[in-house]
């Protein structure tokens, strides 16, 4: 009796240590980060969007960090709840891939472009830094609370471009800008279309030659795809009879490459908006030009949410994704039109897999879904030396990184 009360004793104690205190040793832990991986994380708080990027050689990425103050029945609930902002979860999400690393500081901050959603929300609630230079929401939040070195966006130093940034968002985020720059002595950069060397490999680039990070566009500028060539895509305001650029068509995007492997992301890029009016049509499509010069790629992130404006025909068919992320935060996201575009083979032909990070009732109650690989959680597109890939769906409803669904894996082309 005595032996068998010893077994149980132990077999409770290994399964408190398994799945209790000790995560990292339960078959639902994600796999820690090694050096030759390339992961792209989408991390879903429900209140934006926020991605983050692991290099092969340890070089790490965050890519905006959204804190939007819609809420329901509009917008999705908090994840993983709502006893902390978006921008803690995400350092909280963040913090534990730095250590693996082990590097100190996240290596970029950027930036897409000046939108709540990408950058975070005040209120006069918002509470403000120790120094309170500026207020903790989204972006300004997650460097608050994690060292970083440089940043990166479409505006710095003046942002004036293509009229004066006095939105009170983003006044709020160029003063966590400048705080940094004196407080901490980070570095802060505009964004150069067509370069291949400003987003680089920081600490062992000579083992990884086939990785690159290609800056495609930003500001209404494009790539040429000839050496570090760009061009203007949107006319100068002078010639717009008084329209301004919306900012969702200024967004910064990216070509990641690591060997046959390629990703695209675009923030917030659309195709065209009803309400303007203007003498010149063609510029309102930005993602055309975009995704000729950016070529067929392996996995996209949706631009803009998956909304009705955005993610055209022309795009997809040019990019022809095998794997598309949709990080959604909305009831309207992604449009039932995008979601169509996207399945059909009339498209692009060939299989591909659709990734959402939230998909509401209200959404849910006007179309068919299920056409779609998941729809709810954190999204983790793990690239391997060999240039296979894996898609894992994360579990956003408790902190850490824990596998709910494993897809692959994907064969690069």
């Amino acid at each position: 009796m005595k032996k068998l009360l010893t077994a149980v004793t132990l077999l409770i104690s290994g399964s408190l240590l398994i799945s209790g205190s000790l995560w990292a040793q339960s078959p639902a832990k994600l796999a820690d980060w090694q050096p030759g991986y390339l992961d792209i994380h989408h991390i879903n708080t429900g209140k934006g969007e926020s991605s983050f990027f692991v290099f092969p050689d340890g070089t790490t990425m965050l890519l905006d960090a959204g804190a939007a103050g819609s809420v329901k029945p509009w917008a999705t609930d908090p994840k993983p709840n709502d006893s902390q902002s978006p921008g803690a979860w995400i350092a909280d999400y963040i913090k534990p891939l730095l250590q693996q690393t082990r590097n100190e500081k996240v290596d970029y901050f950027v930036l897409s472009h000046f939108h709540w959603d990408h950058m975070g929300n005040t209120t006069d609630a918002t509470p403000f830094n120790k120094s309170r230079e500026f207020q903790l929401t989204g972006i300004s939040e997650v460097g608050d609370l994690v060292p970083f070195a440089k940043i990166i966006d479409r505006g710095y130093p003046h942002y004036n471009w293509p009229v004066p940034q006095d939105a009170k968002n983003t006044v709020n985020y160029i003063n966590f800008v400048q705080s940094k720059i004196k407080s901490d002595r980070i570095e802060a950069e505009q964004i150069r279309v067509g370069a291949k060397d400003q987003v680089r490999l920081m600490h062992q680039p000579a083992q990884y030659p086939a990785f690159q990070v290609r800056n495609i566009a930003a500001n209404g500028v494009i790539w040429t795809g000839i050496d570090t060539i760009s061009r203007s895509h949107i006319p100068a305001v002078k010639d717009l009879d008084g329209v301004v650029p919306p900012e969702n068509k200024l967004s910064i995007a990216f070509k990641i490459s690591y060997g046959r492997f390629d990703y695209f992301t675009g923030a917030d890029l659309d195709v065209r908006d009803f309400e303007m009016a203007g003498p010149l049509e063609y510029w309102r499509d930005m993602e055309t030009p975009v995704s000729l010069v950016t070529g067929p790629v392996e996995a996209i992130k949706a631009n803009h949410h998956g909304n009705y404006d955005a993610n055209s025909v022309p795009f997809l068919r040019n990019l022809s994704p095998r794997v598309i992320v949709i990080p959604t935060w909305g009831a309207s996201q992604p449009a039932m039109s995008v979601y169509r575009r996207m399945i059909s083979k009339k498209t692009y032909p060939g299989p591909r897999d659709i990734f959402v990070t939230n998909i509401m009732e209200e959404t849910r109650t006007t179309f068919d879904v299920s056409a779609l690989k998941s729809d709810q959680g954190h999204v983790l597109i793990r690239v391997y030396p060999n240039s296979e890939y894996e898609v894992l769906v994360l579990d956003d409803d408790r902190p850490g990184q824990f596998v709910k669904k494993r897809f692959g894996p994907y064969q690069s082309q």
